[in-house]
C-alpha cells in the first residue's frame, strides 16, 4: 500500500487587509523661501555656511549699511528742523489769539499764522514717515531668513552688487524637517480615494515611503486628501503625502515610491503565492485538502498581491486547508497527509 503523500497546508481565515498601489513620487520641500535684497548695494559679508541649517530671523548677508545710515541721519535732522518750525508756529499762534480778540490785528493775519502752524505739523508728520522709511532701509541692509531650514549655496559672494529687481535670488532656504511627496496616479482612481475619505480611511491614512534603493523608509507619511489635483496636460491626478523627515533622509527633488491605500477589507481570504497554479489561458486554481483528507482542485479568482500572498476573490471558503507545498506529488482525489506549512508568514502588507 502506497503511503499518502506529505503536503504542507495553511488554513485560511478572514483577516483585515489594506490594498495599496505602489506609485512613483517626488519629494517637495514643506516651505521654500527665496532670499532677495530689498535694497540695492554692495554685499560686504556672507553670514552663513552653505548647506547649513539656519533659523528664522538669522542674518544671512550684510549689504554696506553706510549709505542707508547717512540717509537715516539726514531724515532725523530734517525731522528735528520740522519740529522746531512747528514749535515756533504754535507759539506765534498763541501770541496772536489775544490780539485778535482786541482787534489789534486783522483776521487775515491770524488765519495766516494758523495755516503756517498746520503746515509745520504736516511737515513733522512727513519727516517722521521719511525717517521710518530710512530706518527700514537701514534694517534691510541686513538680509535675514524668513523661515528656519536648510540653506543652499549662495549665488553671489562678497563684493557683488545686488539690486531690488534682480532676477535670481541670493540663496534659497528650504524647510525639510517635514516634506511633501507628490504622487501621480491615474485620475480614474480619484473615485476610490474619495470613497476612502468618506469612510474615514482616506484623509490622514498612513502611507509607506520607499526611497530609491527600495528598502522601506522607517518614517510613514500621511495622505492629504485636500492636496489632490489633476494635471491638465497629462490627466493624471497628483496626491500629496506629508512626511516627518527625521534625520533629513528625504531631500527635495528626490524620487521615491509611495504605497497609497486603494481599498480596505475586513474579511479577505489570502493564500501564499506559491499555492496558486495557472494554466496557459491565465486561469488560476488551488489544491485543497478536503474533509476526507484527499486532495481536491478548485478554480479560483484572484485579486491583489500583498507581501507574498494573494487575495482569493472566489472559489475558497474560510477554514479550508490550502496546499502550499507538495502539489506536484498529488493528483485530485489522492489521499494526502497534511502538515502545517512552516514558511514565513509576512505581516499585513501593501501591494
Amino acid at each position: 500500500m502506497v503511503a499518502p503523500a506529505v503536503v504542507s497546508v495553511v488554513q485560511v481565515a478572514p483577516e483585515p487587509v489594506t490594498v495599496v498601489d505602489e506609485l512613483p513620487g517626488r519629494v517637495v520641500a514643506y516651505r521654500i523661501a527665496e532670499i532677495r535684497a530689498q535694497v540695492g548695494g554692495i554685499v560686504q559679508r556672507r553670514l552663513f555656511e552653505q548647506g547649513s541649517e539656519v533659523r528664522a530671523g538669522q542674518a544671512l548677508f550684510q549689504i554696506n549699511p553706510a549709505p542707508f545710515r547717512a540717509e537715516a541721519n539726514i531724515a532725523a535732522a530734517t525731522l528735528q528742523r520740522s519740529q522746531a518750525a512747528l514749535g515756533r508756529a504754535r507759539v506765534q499762534t498763541r501770541r496772536l489769539e489775544p490780539l485778535l480778540g482786541a482787534d489789534a490785528i486783522s483776521r487775515q493775519a491770524y488765519d495766516d499764522a494758523v495755516t503756517a502752524r498746520d503746515q509745520a505739523a504736516a511737515d513733522v508728520a512727513q519727516g517722521r514717515a521719511m525717517l521710518e522709511r530710512r530706518q527700514l532701509d537701514l534694517g534691510f541692509a541686513t538680509i535675514r531668513s524668513p523661515i528656519s531650514g536648510r540653506i543652499d549655496q549662495a549665488v553671489l559672494t562678497e563684493g557683488a552688487l545686488v539690486g531690488v529687481g534682480d532676477a535670481s535670488p541670493l540663496a534659497t532656504v528650504q524647510q525639510i524637517d517635514r516634506v511633501y511627496i507628490d504622487v501621480r496616479q491615474p485620475a480614474s482612481r480619484l473615485t476610490r480615494l474619495r470613497a476612502l475619505a468618506r469612510n474615514g480611511t482616506g484623509q490622514g491614512a498612513s502611507v509607506e515611503i520607499l526611497p530609491p534603493e527600495g528598502s522601506a523608509h522607517p518614517i510613514r507619511g500621511t495622505l492629504l486628501f485636500s492636496g489632490i489635483s489633476v494635471d491638465p496636460g497629462t490627466g493624471a491626478s497628483v496626491v500629496r503625502v506629508e512626511v516627518q523627515n527625521t534625520g533629513r533622509v528625504l531631500l527635495p527633488g528626490m524620487f521615491v515610491r509611495a504605497r497609497l491605500p486603494r481599498e480596505t477589507r475586513s474579511n479577505a481570504l489570502l493564500v501564499p503565492l506559491q499555492a496558486v497554479q495557472r494554466d496557459g489561458n491565465g486561469g488560476a486554481w488551488i489544491d485543497i485538502v478536503d474533509a476526507r483528507k484527499k486532495a481536491a482542485r478548485r478554480s479560483v479568482k484572484t485579486g491583489a498581491e500583498i507581501d507574498g500572498r494573494v487575495i482569493v476573490e472566489q472559489g475558497l471558503k474560510p477554514g479550508e486547508s490550502v496546499i502550499v507545498e507538495g502539489q506536484d506529488r498529488v493528483q485530485p482525489g489522492a489521499a494526502v497527509r497534511a502538515m502545517p506549512w512552516r514558511g514565513e508568514r509576512p505581516g499585513p502588507g501593501r501591494r
